[in-house]
């Protein structure tokens, strides 16, 4: 770190909804989106949803006179959706692609055909190394029967491994984006346990937005009101969190949303609201860490329970396949009396013959299918667990040192004190 002075940052983050053909008003939006950040004067905007290439390219030729950096996140089959645009220059950039993100035939919801990810630039500012990551995790479809919680817990725990491995060097580290997690969900709490990242919302000096925070709201016309009842008509899904390292303090100056229509029109932006924040990096040498063993527990309980309903699925797979292949056998064996019994005649029309043959390939190719898909996801989801208990047991060994070196100085001082009273 080569720089002495305070250094002002600021971010945003918004889930773009840029749906070509699907979504509302995509084409004007995303020419309202690129007037905002122009006007606000960023130093880096990290976006969501930016499905097309070409509503990207678009931003990246409207915003080039302020923003003279971008980056745009391939994956998957229709892209992350990830984009950054920054005035300082990209130093690094990567791409980490989720173990999990969703299912193929639940084509609509679409999260596995976007192929959830992470991205990171690396910048370069007066000397100090800023780390910023942009992400998207599994969305929540049902509340009370989430079918996706263990893959968007796999995410989250994912997610803070990449930010512990990747920035141990960064004197700032920032993360943007929709995690699809309330701010007291297991997922989020395991995020900011494991890295020490700090909540803008809940840390800012300042506040100017929609109530509690929230950026997902029934007031916006392109929300489904119904699914926001239950929360008092908003919730907070998307987020800037952040932190500093033992050599720079970080302190969020101020944070705010935007709050619906933009102006002079009918419509806002997107389907979330616009979170800016501002960043202060002032040189230090008071650095933060935090963990904790709870958060792990059930982050692992939650995965252990998708392991299981995976595991499930895929012996259920396995067993159809069975049966298909058990109808395949008897039918070939069907054929196959004109053969031996010279004379006889297929005591089945050959139409329903042929339609039998066609449904049990077709069961043996889909049950493969669903048997290869769940042994990946199974995978995962041990992998993750087993990182998880690897953790825990690390963490009870580092508690265990500390209990007994605190026991130890105890009895040394103890000694000392008797000693000196002799």
């Amino acid at each position: 770190m080569t720089t002495s002075e305070p250094i002002r940052f600021r971010v945003l983050s918004l889930n773009c909804w840029g749906i070509r053909y699907l979504s509302k008003n995509c084409k004007e939006r995303f020419v309202l989106i690129g007037d905002l950040l122009n006007q606000e004067q960023l130093d880096i905007a990290l976006l969501q949803e930016v499905w097309c290439e070409k509503d990207f390219l678009f931003l990246k030729k409207k915003l080039s006179s302020i923003y003279p950096y971008s980056h745009y996140f391939k994956s998957g089959f229709i892209g992350s959706g990830l984009a950054v645009f920054s005035r300082h220059q990209f130093h690094d950039a990567f791409l980490y692609r989720y173990s999990l993100f969703g299912y193929p035939y639940m084509a609509q919801h679409g999260d596995w055909f976007g192929g959830k990810a992470v991205g990171k630039v690396l910048l370069n500012i007066n000397g100090l190394k800023i780390h910023v990551f942009v992400t998207h995790l599994h969305a929540e479809y049902c509340r009370e029967k989430d079918s996706y919680l263990p893959h968007r817990v796999v995410q989250a725990w994912e997610l803070q491994q990449f930010i512990r491995h990747t920035s141990a060097a960064a004197d700032v580290v920032i993360l943007g984006g929709d995690l699809n997690m309330h701010p007291d969900d297991l997922g989020t709490r395991l995020l900011r346990n494991y890295t020490g990242l700090q909540d803008s919302f809940s840390e800012t000096a300042n506040f100017d937005g929609c109530e509690e925070g929230h950026t997902h709201i029934s007031e916006n016309p392109f929300t489904n009101t119904d699914n926001l009842v239950p929360f008092g008509g908003g919730i907070r899904i998307d987020y800037i969190l952040f932190k500093g390292s033992g050599e720079v303090d970080v302190s969020c100056e101020s944070l705010s949303t935007t709050k619906g229509p933009v102006p002079g029109h009918p419509f806002p932006y997107s389907d979330h609201e616009a979170l800016t924040a501002e960043f202060l990096f002032t040189p230090t040498t008071k650095g933060n860490r935090c963990s904790e063993r709870q958060s792990v527990n059930e982050a692992r309980t939650e995965v252990k329970v998708g392991l299981h309903c995976a595991e499930r699925m895929r012996h259920t797979a396995a067993r159809t396949g069975i049966m298909g292949l058990v109808l395949l056998v008897l039918e070939l064996a069907i054929a196959a009396v004109p053969l031996f019994a010279l004379g006889a005649e297929q005591p089945f029309p050959k139409a329903s013959f042929y339609l039998l043959g066609a449904l049990c390939f077709a069961i043996l190719l889909s049950t493969l299918l669903l048997y290869i898909f769940y042994s990946m996801e199974v995978k995962a989801l041990q992998g993750t667990e087993d990182q998880m208990r690897l953790a825990l047991s690390k963490s009870l060994v580092t508690y265990s040192i500390l209990t007994v070196t605190a026991v130890h100085l105890v009895d040394i001082k103890t000694s000392s004190v008797f000693e000196n009273e002799i």
